[in-house]
């Protein structure tokens, strides 16, 4: 009995000992960011430094509002939810897309580099319009319900997709551009819908209010600039914070299209689509 009363004594000794180690083993971390200002004429890209002390479960998030309140108001970047879901935060780290929310910085060296994502208008250092991105591409791909009756009751309760169906699309895309900005045919085609595309359209393709058929998404995806420029890097599908099944959508939305395109399955339905060509995304 002695004996056991002395190792809990020992096992509490140890638990108070470790908050202060713990306290001290807080880094001092050396946060490279890349700073442009497009709208200041007198802005030039320029890498900047500051040091930041990390805290108990820090996050690149909690960091750069430290700095921007304690350091340098004029740091630009995004947030909104900071849960993982809006992504707005979404910029490099150390050369890898990724959410800002999500990052913690105890899994990050000493000294890192954060940078926007590129191939997304630049607003100011860490800060990009995806949404301007996001709207041309939806536009493009009309990633609506397309319904045969043209004249729509919006007084009317809308028809309920069905909760197998609704579960096989969950999680949805969170529209951050981490697959559009880690995708190397993107960098050398513009024009590539990308991954975000891809799997909207397989999305609709599955869902029974949306009425188009093989032959309407072919007209859409059916080119180099959709889902056959894919090359399979699979960049997208490494890099997707919410680890959506990206390489699985595009493999099922090409092999749906290359039998569209060989065999010509279907014929397209009374309602014209836009092809892909006729539509720009900037």
């Amino acid at each position: 009995m002695a004996d056991t009363t002395q190792q809990m004594a020992a096992a509490e000794e140890k638990k108070e000992d470790a908050v202060p180690q713990q306290a001290k083993a807080h880094r001092m971390l050396q946060v490279s960011i890349l700073r442009y200002n497009p709208a200041d004429p007198d802005s030039g890209p320029h890498l900047q430094t500051y040091s930041v002390s990390e805290t108990d479960s820090m996050t690149l998030y909690i960091l750069l509002n430290e700095l921007r309140d304690t350091q340098d108001p004029s740091l630009q970047f995004d947030f909104v939810c900071r849960a993982g879901i809006c992504g707005s935060c979404a910029m490099l780290v150390n050369g890898k897309p990724t959410l800002a929310c999500r990052c913690l910085t105890r899994d990050l060296p000493d000294h890192f580099t954060l940078a926007p994502l590129p191939g997304f208008e630049l607003i100011g250092d860490l800060s990009v319009n995806t949404g301007k991105w996001m709207r041309g591409m939806s536009e493009r791909i009309q990633s609506w319900c397309h319904l045969n009756d043209d004249n729509v009751n919006l007084s009317k309760i809308e028809t309920p997709m069905d909760p197998h169906l609704a579960e096989i699309h969950l999680p949805t895309a969170v529209e951050c551009g981490c697959c559009v900005a880690s995708c190397g045919n993107f960098r050398m085609r513009p024009d590539f819908v990308g991954a975000v595309a891809i799997n909207k359209i397989s999305r609709f393709r599955l869902d029974p209010r949306d009425h188009r058929n093989d032959a309407d998404y072919y007209e859409i995806l059916g080119t180099e600039s959709g889902v056959f420029g894919c090359m399979s890097l699979l960049a997208c599908h490494d890099f997707c914070p919410k680890d959506l099944p990206l390489k699985t959508q595009i493999a099922f939305m090409r092999r749906k299209m290359a039998e569209q395109g060989i065999m010509g399955k279907e014929e397209p339905s009374l309602k014209r689509v836009i092809p892909l060509r006729e539509l720009k995304l900037d």
